[in-house]
């Protein structure tokens, strides 16, 4: 049996690695679902997650740093200034990201009475499902329908 063609194309430019480096762990994912709830403020989240709030703090700053979120000045009448923290385009565009996990928890994970949260259409009320389609507009059932393929930006693997 001969290797893999995959084995002689690089890795070291994969937009799925570099995306983990941003939102690869759990918290960030936590803090995420957090503010797509509409949990903005640091001590509201805190009440809501179980995240260590030097974690909590550490995830929030690399969130700014990479423009998924950033902070809004926001002023309690006799308290000090604190932040808030808003979805940029760059995090609102991870939502079907959440509502993947989402579906897959709920196929694989979910309690007996169904998921404690739902996504639902803002206009209609209906819930939110995710659709694999592919560019020329075919709904794809099955995700065996889909195959990796070489893209414009592949290089060659240097030989070892």
């Amino acid at each position: 049996m001969s290797a893999p063609e995959a084995l002689q194309w690089s890795v070291d430019n994969c937009t799925i690695q570099r995306s983990l480096d941003v939102m690869g762990d759990r918290w960030s994912l936590i803090v995420l679902r957090e503010v797509f709830q509409g949990i903005r403020r640091f001590d509201d989240m805190t009440l809501r997650t179980a995240i260590p709030r030097q974690v909590l703090t550490d995830r929030l700053r690399r969130l700014v740093d990479d423009g998924v979120l950033r902070r809004v000045p926001y002023r309690v009448p006799g308290q000090r200034e604190r932040h808030e923290y808003r979805l940029t385009d760059k995090g609102l565009d991870l939502y079907p990201v959440l509502i993947a996990l989402q579906e897959w928890g709920n196929r694989y994970l979910a309690d007996e009475a169904g998921p404690p949260v739902e996504f639902a259409h803002r206009d209609c009320g209906e819930p939110v499902r995710l659709v694999l389609r592919c560019a020329a507009g075919h709904d794809l059932d099955t995700s065996r329908a889909v195959a990796g393929r070489l893209g414009p930006g592949a290089v060659r693997r240097e030989p070892a």
